[in-house]
């Protein structure tokens, strides 16, 4: 494999455990804090087409314990309520979901399709969760 491949895998590997841990994060929130099935049934939908049919096939080029940007900055250790924490994972799973539009253009233009969807779906979410939920 050429190191092109190699590391756009790695790419996708990290980008799709983002995209899912934000949108879970928001999901959990919606569901055990606001018992809101109805946003959490739509989360936990979209969470779930966060998959690529060849998806192991990125796990060797995972290398989290020597990813440089590891370490948290501080804007990423403070936040001071439940909507913080739900727009910040929200922008987390909209920007993974861009680069893996992105990035996906390289080998399957159905894929990145796939993702460009979720980021829309995202956006639309986000706004009916914070316009319902925290004004």
């Amino acid at each position: 494999m050429n190191k092109d491949k190699e590391q756009s895998s790695r790419i996708i590997d990290a980008n799709l455990n983002r995209l899912r841990e934000g949108i879970r994060v928001v999901e959990d929130i919606l569901r055990y804090y606001f018992n809101h099935k109805e946003f959490s049934q739509l989360l936990k939908n979209l969470r779930h087409q966060c998959i690529l049919p060849n998806e192991e096939e990125f796990l060797p080029f995972r290398d989290s314990l020597k990813d440089v940007l590891k370490p948290s900055s501080k804007e990423e250790q403070i936040r001071t309520s439940l909507k913080d924490i739900c727009i910040a994972n929200f922008k987390r799973a909209e920007e993974s979901s861009r680069v893996l539009e992105e990035i996906l253009k390289l080998d399957s233009c159905l894929q990145s399709q796939k993702f460009k969807n979720i980021r829309y779906e995202l956006y639309a979410l986000e706004k009916e969760v914070m316009l319902n939920l925290f004004t």
